[in-house]
């Protein structure tokens, strides 16, 4: 939606108050002509409903009020004496619509010392669920958003399973875009499964005020750009969401507006020298490991490297058998009866399915194994474990194709062999020829709404011929600390200043096998209630809320029994 339409849209809405209230503001002691002022119109409704003033705040915030708009035209039907559960349902049914009847045909009189209090323990039920949804609306919309982390890209930093509070004041708080939402959802309906929003009407994309800006190597939540799923590990074709309601990703801002970056050999490079990560970053980069005599699965795991693969050679396998231990095996590597071979995460095979089963299976020691270590692990490692060699993984080969940005076969970047790119900065001008286009097509044509045609040679922008174009907004470049194994902006570009959601500040609770079943929970009670930044390691302030918590309960308890004597 434009500027223009927008203004459109408020003013037929203004409009539509009008002609359902004026005659309800003339019966309260109003003039009905106060009814068209914006804005002024809503505090004189609140007025009349006898509620707070400061609920027009409520009414104008988006998505919030779509929570609010029930509340008020219930409230103004029992101004005018329509009190019953039936005039109530009305209310809500014609969505507010039913103003136009007590507006025109209804023979109604204004209640002005009306009660404020619910007739029943039902009404005092609904009432307090109102107000609990409308202040976790804000909070989720506004403050603090819950967000799991469901892919390691991140690890070890941010690990699979950790429950993340996501700031949105820190960079200035999103305001919603999708005028008509479900609150509390992101893009599906639980349970239903169904989207939780309508398309249209978009409202004009706004930040509230910001606490700080961006710093590189930030770890940021934002809109996923190039978004085509509706749910994560979904796979389908595209599909075409509102900005506030793509895909949500983390990852590491590794440069900022108007810095170059080349990734050289794996390594980040930023305006031309190595980027330096924060204490608590952890790059992880793939290694192959080698030995002769056999590379031992347990001996990793003892010296703390638990990210491997397993081999078992299981030669009394059964359909029972295999049915139970399925869940725990990634890959069948060998499916001969009589040399079943399987693939297990560091945990192997469950004992107690081993025990049940009696299951025979032998370990296979393998000459190759690989590994994803940091740079620091790697060297400890080597000293730790016997290896004829470990070296690190480096794509060297460099080959035009179309699966690394910007998906041109005119570039031969890959993960490790990147750039150099400079990232794009609000106001400035870049030339553009038949080379440097792929770099921003999708800038001008996508994120910043302009008609795009190429002839020949030749690029037109919005009807006229152009060898130079302007950024309207920054963009940032995210990446995940999981070089090897994360789909980041190496592989879909640049995010755009209005995609950014927020900030994780806080892992409110952590579990290790959250993507393996309830079952297979375990709580990381060493990364409950810990802070995302800072230097350092991690130190958990469990006990800290605990403590405060049971001081809050004693207080209350202290004061309801003071108050009873």
């Amino acid at each position: 939606m434009t500027f223009t339409q927008w203004i459109l849209f408020v003013a037929l809405c203004q409009f539509f108050m009008f002609a359902k209230l004026w005659k309800l503001y003339q019966r309260a002691g109003y003039s009905p002509w106060l009814a068209a002022v914006p804005f002024y119109n809503s505090l004189i409704l609140l007025r009349i409903i006898k509620r707070p003033q400061w609920w027009v705040v409520l009414l104008y915030f988006p998505i919030v009020n779509l929570l609010m708009l029930p509340v008020v035209w219930v409230e103004t039907a029992r101004s005018f004496g329509k009190n019953s559960l039936l005039d109530s349902l009305l209310s809500w049914a014609t969505l507010g619509l039913y103003g136009f009847y007590l507006n025109y045909v209804a023979d109604v009189s204004y209640r002005p010392d009306r009660s404020l209090e619910p007739t029943s323990k039902f009404g005092q039920f609904i009432g307090s669920i109102i107000y609990a949804v409308v202040f976790a609306t804000i909070v989720h919309t506004y403050f603090l958003q819950p967000y799991i982390i469901p892919t390691g890209s991140l690890e070890k930093s941010l690990l699979v399973g950790d429950f993340l509070l996501v700031s949105k004041f820190h960079y200035g708080a999103r305001t919603p875009q999708t005028a008509v939402s479900f609150p509390m959802v992101h893009d599906t309906i639980p349970i239903a499964k169904t989207r939780s929003y309508l398309k249209k009407p978009q409202l004009p994309y706004f930040r509230l005020p910001a606490l700080q800006k961006i710093k590189r190597n930030d770890i940021v939540v934002f809109s996923w750009p190039a978004d085509t799923v509706r749910q994560f590990f979904k796979k389908e074709a595209r599909v075409d969401k509102p900005i506030d309601k793509k895909s949500n990703y983390v990852k590491r801002c590794v440069a900022l507006p108007g810095d170059t970056l080349s990734i050289i050999d794996g390594i980040i490079h930023i305006n031309g020298k190595a980027s330096i990560m924060p204490e608590r970053a952890k790059p992880l980069f793939g290694y192959k490991a080698y030995n002769a005599k056999g590379i031992s699965a347990r001996k990793l795991i003892s010296s703390g490297f638990d990210d491997i693969i397993r081999a078992f050679l299981i030669s009394n396998i059964t359909q029972p058998m295999f049915n139970a231990l399925s869940p725990h095996i990634i890959q069948l590597k060998q499916n001969d009866p009589n040399n079943f071979v399987v693939l297990t995460g560091a945990k192997g095979l469950p004992l107690d399915v081993v025990r049940k089963y009696r299951v025979q299976a032998k370990e296979l020691l393998e000459q190759e194994k690989s590994l994803f270590l940091t740079l620091k692990e790697a060297e400890q490692l080597s000293k730790e474990v016997a290896f004829d060699s470990l070296k690190r993984n480096v794509n060297v080969t460099k080959n035009y194709n179309q699966i690394f940005f910007p998906n041109n076969v005119r570039y031969n970047w890959n993960e490790d062999q990147f750039g150099p790119i400079i990232m794009p900065k609000k106001g400035v001008t870049v030339s553009l020829t038949s080379k440097t286009l792929p770099l921003y097509k999708k800038i001008i044509q996508d994120y910043e709404s302009n008609t795009l045609n190429i002839r020949g040679d030749e690029i037109i922008i919005n009807g006229q011929l152009s060898d130079a174009y302007t950024f309207q907004q920054d963009y940032f470049w995210m990446m995940g600390d999981n070089r090897h194994r994360s789909e980041d902006s190496r592989f879909w570009g640049f995010v755009p200043e209005d995609h950014i959601v927020g900030k994780p500040v806080f892992i409110w609770m952590s579990i290790d096998g959250f993507m393996d079943g309830i079952r297979n929970w375990n709580v990381r009670w060493n990364r409950v209630f810990t802070t995302v930044g800072g230097s350092g390691k991690p130190v958990s302030y469990r006990w800290y809320f605990v403590g405060f918590v049971a001081l809050w309960q004693g207080i209350v308890w202290y004061r309801r029994k003071t108050k009873k004597a």
